[in-house]
Parts: structure tokens; C-alpha cells; sequence
């Protein structure tokens, strides 16, 4: 088997549970070969040329240095050079891997990167007609038996994102003792749980993917989610946003953190990711966007669904200011 170090890898796209997945399986293969090696996570918007050079040059605690630079995208296009010489030829104890969550943001890195023939793993979105094998692909993964009228309702009930199908796919095996299950049992287990959708319409707007978040919604009313629903998923994932804006420099553990800002420790991840693009300017804005949005669901608006979609592309405004 080849060695991943003397390599880099480019992981590009969207979905977020891909994403980390192929950082994952690069990290693991590493450590495989080297279980002492540092791993060394970086911010795209944190780094300069001093830094990325003293993370990719070696350590001088291990035999070999595993490199992760998050959000590439917003790296200073100074550093681009630098980045794409180092990932065309990185040293023979550098795992280097990059990480790109999609759109235009950063084109002329991808450009110089593709140009340097770097490894790259596309971690797009998926159509919605191609969530339903997602799902049975996730089913073989955790060594359950699924069958389509199962496959369809839990795509039903929980929508299109696959980091929630994910866990309910996991959930599902680690309690079906014969390693099937149908479509009844995941109605028992998942068919009250539309409200899931609204957080998956936070989820894609506090993230950036606002045709993600448009169509969430859509499915989210289509299913009978309220819309009261939304506004207040909304409000819950900006206060979490705010909060961990506000936190995040404090020298606290995740434990701490996490009670601190009222979510479970292994929503920080996410919440690190949202907050990379959000100031805390945007997130007030955005929270006062969502409270005028909730009022005028309760009653004052004509067209509630208009006010929701309204209130998620004025929310994406905000998040880019």
C-alpha cells in the first residue's frame, strides 16, 4: 500500500459529513503507518505564510507531521503559492490535506491545485433523488438490512440531511438485535420527528448553503413542519452561534463549553464550522431578521412559506456582511 505522507489531499464540496469523512479516513491511514505523528489543525482565515510553513516543515515531537488546513477557501491569496508549491511537493513526512467547502471562494487555489494534478475527493451535495442510496449504502456500512419501503420512510421523515440519516441509520442497527429492520420500525422510532427538518433548515442557513437551506424548507412544509417551527430553530442555532462567538477565546474545555452555550459537546464541531463565516454584528442582525419573521408567521404575514424564504436569503446577506 502506497504512503500518504509525501501526499496531499484536496477535499472539496459541500456536505459536511462527507467532508469529515474523508479527512477522517486520510487521518486514520496516517496515523496507520505513524501512531505518534502530530496532527496539526489549521483555519484557513487564521493562517499566514509563517505558520503554514512552521506547521508543514516538521516537527520536533514525531517523526511525522499530519496537516489539516480547514477552509481553504479563505485563505489571503497571498499564501496560494505557497500552499499549492507545498501540496504539489510536500516533504516525504508531511500527510498534508486540504479542505474546501465548495462555491467560487478561493477558485484561484483549486486552480493551481488542479494545474499541480493534486489528489482530490469531491464531497458534493447530493440530489435529493440520490439520498435514498445514500441511505442504503449507510445501512451496508452499519451491517443492517434495510428494505425500500424502510429506505423510503426514514427518508421521508427526517429529509435530506445526511449527517441526521447518518445517525438515525446508526441508531437503527445498534437496536435491531437481528440486523433488520422495515418500515414500521422506523416510523415508531422516527415518524413524530419532522421537527428534525426545521433544525436541518438552520443547520444549511447558519452554514452558508442557502439553495440548501431553501430547499430544506420546502421539504420541511411539505412534510407539516410549522413554520413557528423554523423561526425557532433559527433563533436557537444563531444564539448557539452568538454565544460560541462570544466564548470560543476563553480557556475552557469543550465539556464546559458545551454546558456553557447549552448543546451537547458534539455539536461544537458544527459550531465551529458555522461561526468560521459569521461576525458577531451578522448574528445580531440575523436574530433580529428572525424575530420579525416569527411574528409575522404567527399571524401578521399573508404568506407565511414567502416570509420563511424571505427571511433565509435576508439572513444569508447578513451572514456576509
Amino acid at each position: 500500500m502506497n504512503s500518504v505522507y509525501g501526499t496531499a489531499l484536496l477535499v472539496q464540496g459541500a456536505e459536511a459529513l462527507l467532508s469529515d469523512r474523508a479527512v477522517d479516513a486520510r487521518i486514520k491511514a496516517a496515523r496507520r503507518e505513524f501512531p505518534d505523528a502530530e496532527l496539526v489543525e489549521l483555519e484557513g482565515r487564521e493562517v499566514d505564510a509563517g505558520r503554514f510553513v512552521e506547521a508543514t516543515g516538521g516537527s520536533l515531537f514525531s517523526q511525522a507531521t499530519i496537516v489539516v488546513v480547514n477552509a481553504v477557501s479563505d485563505l489571503d491569496k497571498d499564501l496560494f503559492d505557497l500552499v499549492a508549491t507545498t501540496a504539489a511537493n510536500p516533504p516525504d513526512t508531511l500527510c498534508l490535506i486540504l479542505v474546501h467547502p465548495g462555491g467560487v471562494k478561493g477558485k484561484g487555489l483549486l486552480t493551481k491545485l488542479t494545474k499541480a494534478k493534486v489528489e482530490t475527493a469531491k464531497v458534493d451535495v447530493p440530489k435529493p433523488w440520490a439520498i435514498p442510496d445514500f441511505i442504503v449504502n449507510e445501512a451496508r456500512r452499519g451491517h443492517l438490512d434495510m428494505d425500500r419501503d424502510a429506505v423510503n420512510a426514514l427518508h421521508q421523515a427526517l429529509g435530506n440531511d445526511l449527517r441526521t440519516l447518518a445517525a438515525a441509520v446508526g441508531q437503527l442497527a445498534s437496536d435491531s438485535p437481528n440486523g433488520r429492520v422495515g418500515a414500521e420500525a422506523v416510523t415508531t422510532y422516527f415518524g413524530g420527528r419532522a421537527e428534525i427538518s426545521a433544525f436541518n433548515v438552520s443547520d444549511a442557513s447558519l452554514e452558508g448553503r442557502l439553495p440548501d437551506a431553501l430547499e430544506a424548507l420546502r421539504w420541511a412544509l411539505s412534510i407539516g413542519v410549522q413554520p413557528a417551527a423554523v423561526t425557532a430553530a433559527m433563533a436557537r442555532g444563531l444564539r448557539s452561534v452568538g454565544l460560541y462567538l462570544d466564548l470560543r477565546s476563553q480557556r475552557m474545555g469543550d465539556k464546559q463549553l458545551a454546558q456553557t452555550i447549552g448543546v451537547s459537546p458534539w455539536k461544537l464541531k458544527s459550531l465551529n464550522k458555522q461561526a468560521r463565516s459569521w461576525s458577531k454584528a451578522g448574528v445580531a442582525r440575523a436574530i433580529r431578521l428572525v424575530n420579525t419573521c416569527d411574528a409575522a408567521v404567527k399571524g401578521a404575514a399573508v404568506d407565511p412559506d414567502y416570509a420563511l424564504e424571505s427571511m433565509l436569503i435576508a439572513i444569508e446577506e447578513a451572514r456576509q456582511a
